[in-house]
């Protein structure tokens, strides 16, 4: 069984989900990107979570040229943990997702544990007509009939690719079989604990935001994998709150839009930092040491 300690907030500051047109706030520049995450970090984060964009139209952008600029600001201002994505978009290529992370051999890169429907298509209807680029309806659209693609194939693929760069993985788990998954590739010898995972609840195509369903993925990680992981959770959009209330004070949350904003628009940064002191019964200001996260 996972053991209790210090909350650590993770922030995904833009995500791949939310398209530019859903709110003026969605950080899509590298400099936003960059002050979203050193805003995150200040607020109390201790990890950001990095997606990159298209700075010309928004779009998902997994080159690892899109993640330079901000990446080396970050580190400049802050010494907040890097978590590169590797789960990029549901339009890509294995290959193409972990180039960013397999590049700048970051201290966490996400990884999610499986092939899944991953519906997205319902957000059309709230911003029929109102999306300012061509992209943003077709990519929402193809949701309903495509898929985020990563086999086992894949996720060795992935993990035998940045197996040099000590690099730790965040371990996303979007239902219970993902974390039987996991559980293969630890016993391959493919992943090392402890185990860094983050149970994601509320997105169309995998587990429900239920408090049932919270407490069966983890009872199945404490069965699957014992002393060997830390846990972390994060909610769909309207469901962060209640998913973090039941669990932040004793594991870890995750905030931000990648996808914890499906239901509520974008937040500006006075409001994302808000909701981390809400989340941990701060009243006002954070306390100024921040947790860290152990490698």
């Amino acid at each position: 069984m996972a053991k209790s300690r210090k909350v650590i907030i993770t922030c995904a500051v833009t995500g791949s989900i939310h398209t530019p047109s859903m709110s003026p706030h969605l950080p899509v520049t590298a400099q936003e990107i960059a002050d979203a995450a050193i805003g995150a970090a200040e607020a109390g984060a201790a990890i950001v979570h990095l997606h990159a964009r298209n700075p010309q139209d928004g779009r998902p952008d997994q080159t690892p040229e899109a993640f330079a600029p901000f990446l080396k600001v970050i580190k400049q201002r802050s010494n907040v943990v890097v978590n590169i994505t590797t789960g990029g978009a549901p339009t890509m290529t294995a290959e193409e997702r972990v180039r960013p992370a397999a590049t700048f051999k970051p201290e966490v890169a996400s990884l999610n544990m499986g092939t899944m429907n991953f519906g997205l298509y319902p957000m059309i209807p709230r911003y029929k007509g109102k999306f300012k680029y061509d992209w943003e309806e077709p990519y929402l659209e193809r949701s309903k009939a495509g898929m985020f693609k990563n086999t086992f194939a894949d996720i060795e693929y992935i993990l035998t690719t940045c197996a040099g760069n000590n690099t730790r993985f965040e371990i996303e788990c979007y239902d219970i079989g993902h974390l039987y998954t996991l559980r293969h590739f630890l016993d391959r010898g493919l992943v090392k604990p402890p185990l860094f995972v983050q149970s994601v609840f509320g997105i169309l195509g995998g587990i429900g935001p239920h408090p049932e369903d919270v407490i069966m993925m983890k009872r199945t990680a404490d069965r699957l994998l014992g002393d060997n992981y830390h846990w972390s959770v994060l909610g769909a959009g309207a469901n962060q709150m209640r998913v973090a209330a039941m669990c932040a004070s004793a594991w870890r949350i995750h905030c931000g839009s990648a996808p914890a904003s499906s239901r509520n628009r974008t937040r500006s940064k006075s409001r994302r930092c808000a909701r981390f002191s809400k989340a941990l019964g701060w009243r006002s200001r954070p306390p100024t040491r921040r947790a860290k996260s152990s490698r």
